[in-house]
């Protein structure tokens, strides 16, 4: 099928957004995955052209998705602008469920919290996080006024040009705020290593922050939930709210950037190595990290990049705006790799999903399904089976990323 010109012309506009140049890295494997990474970009974009005049979702109605620094300093001021704004509308939760949310922003937080156990290490882990992430910029335009879509963050990028000199995190006005205040001295993150576990732990370089973040457009914003299982320095037993995972507990955001992390787990090999996966169980859980391999995955490499409090908490890291581009860019290579087969990776019932309904199958539970509901409850809605759930351009979505 011959591709309309509005296709055309996103196709001509993705050409100044996809890709990384190859001339700024002298490490021929990271160049060769750079490469490998915009050809299948470019090829993930036509096919979903293609699969688009045929449905509902046509060029011209498409929204278009971009990493942050292809926006205009207008369109990222935009997008805070937005942010802020839905951090200033009240919550939809009652007080006796979520006391501790103030704002349509912490409702997001509330229902990530919900079913952190029953989203992450589970067969739903890509599909309910791509919604939750559509629901959150669908709150954003109609909530806030927000023109714009969701952009992403890549993290080959930031791995080249180290976080605090990208424009997501250089603390200037049109970023997503700076790095946190210094803190020197501190220890290394242990992941894992439990008492009765029989994973070793995973050690992890502190970043150059640790603090208060007190440059950009969120530095005196409130963090207003958790923790519930604060990652540390120095190893120490994870933090959480005595008062329980829903009290109110405002405290400042807290960054703990790290080009270490960035650079080891979520480069451009490490997004090439996700997509090198033939099957979706090995595609997420290489993803996410192979418990006891030592190695946190792109899911973790982002996560942890950004580090502080609620970086490091698992349940409440939606709490940092910055997590809405990171995982946006998960949903990104997940999409990258669907389109590479999509009559078995976004339409097939045994092939498109994975896995379990609970965390590492704990505890054990039945294998997900595409006829399982993503629900959010009072955070937005409605709730949809998975299946609706699987392309970019069918069910409740109508995008593409450049």
């Amino acid at each position: 099928m011959r591709l309309s010109t509005l296709s055309l012309l996103v196709l001509q506009a993705a050409s100044t957004c996809i890709g990384l140049p190859i001339s700024s890295t002298r490490d021929p494997v990271i160049a060769k995955a750079k490469a490998e990474l915009e050809v299948l970009a470019r090829s993930a974009l036509q096919k979903t052209l293609k699969a688009a005049n045929e449905r509902q979702c046509t060029p011209d109605k498409i929204k278009i998705r971009k990493e942050w620094g292809a926006l205009t300093k207008v369109e990222r001021l935009e997008y805070i602008q937005a942010v802020q704004c839905l951090q200033t509308k009240p919550s939809r939760y009652p007080a006796s469920l979520a006391p501790g949310a103030r704002s349509r922003f912490d409702d997001f937080v509330v229902t990530h919290i919900n079913q952190t156990q029953t989203a992450h290490y589970t067969g739903n882990f890509l599909g309910l996080h791509r919604y939750f992430i559509s629901l959150y910029e669908q709150a954003l335009r109609e909530e806030c006024g927000y023109r714009g879509t969701q952009p992403y963050w890549d993290w080959a990028k930031t791995a080249e040009t180290g976080l605090s000199a990208s424009p997501i995190f250089d603390g200037s006005a049109t970023s997503m705020s700076g790095n946190g205040v210094y803190i020197p001295n501190q220890g290394d993150i242990v992941l894992g290593g439990i008492e009765g576990s029989k994973l070793p732990p995973v050690y992890l370089p502190a970043g150059t922050g640790g603090g208060c973040v007190t440059s950009g457009p969120f530095a005196n914003m409130s963090v207003n939930l958790g923790p519930i299982a604060l990652d540390v320095p120095g190893g120490g037993p994870q933090q959480s709210n005595p008062a329980g995972p829903f009290a109110y507990n405002p405290r400042c955001l807290r960054r703990d950037l790290s080009d270490a992390v960035n650079q080891r787990f979520a480069n451009a090999s490490s997004v090439r190595h996700v997509l090198s996966q033939e099957t979706v169980a090995n595609f997420q859980m290489i993803m996410q990290g192979i418990p006891g391999s030592g190695d946190i995955g792109v899911h973790g490499g982002g996560h942890y990049s950004l580090g502080g409090d609620p970086g490091r908490d698992v349940s409440t890291s939606p709490g940092d705006p910055a997590f809405y581009l990171h995982h946006a860019m998960i949903d990104r290579v997940w999409w990258m790799w669907q389109m590479v087969d999509a009559k078995k990776r976004v339409y097939g019932e045994k092939t498109a999903v994975a896995g379990t309904r609970t965390f590492l199958n704990t505890p054990e539970s039945g294998e997900t399904t595409l006829d399982d509901v993503v629900d959010f409850g009072y955070a937005a809605g409605p709730g949809r089976k998975l299946r609706e759930l699987m392309s970019v351009v069918e069910g409740p979505f109508c995008y593409v990323y450049v």
